[in-house]
C-alpha cells in the first residue's frame, strides 16, 4: 500500500468520525456517566501513551532505562509542586546524568 493511500485513508477515516460526532444527539452528551467519560478519558489516554513511549522499545518488550528515571523525577518533582519548567528540568536533568553514568 502506498503511503498516500493510507494518508487519504486515514483523513477521510478521520472526517468520518468527526462527522459522526456531530450527528450523536445532545441529549446523549448530557448524561452523568458519558460527561464523566469524557473528563476522564483523555488522562487516561495521555498516562496510556506516556507509558508506552517510557517503558516500551518499540518491539512490544518492556524496558526500563534512563527514561524511567527522569519520569520519576518529574513525579518527584510535581509532588514537591515545582513549576513545570523545574518539572522539565527535573527531568532532563536526571535523564541525563543517568544517561552519563552509563544507564
Amino acid at each position: 500500500m502506498s503511503v498516500w493511500i493510507a494518508i487519504g485513508l486515514t483523513a477521510v477515516g478521520c472526517y468520518l468520525v468527526k462527522l459522526l460526532g456531530l450527528l450523536v444527539p445532545a441529549g446523549a452528551l448530557e448524561r452523568p456517566l458519558v460527561q464523566r467519560l469524557s473528563a476522564l478519558l483523555p488522562v487516561a489516554l495521555l498516562a496510556a501513551l506516556t507509558a508506552q513511549q517510557v517503558f516500551g522499545d518499540g518491539t512490544g518488550a518492556l524496558v526500563v532505562d534512563a527514561r524511567v528515571a527522569g519520569v520519576a523525577a518529574a513525579g518527584l518533582a510535581l509532588v514537591f509542586r515545582a513549576p513545570f519548567l523545574v518539572v522539565i528540568a527535573a527531568a532532563v536533568a536526571v535523564t541525563a546524568g543517568v544517561r552519563a553514568l552509563g544507564g
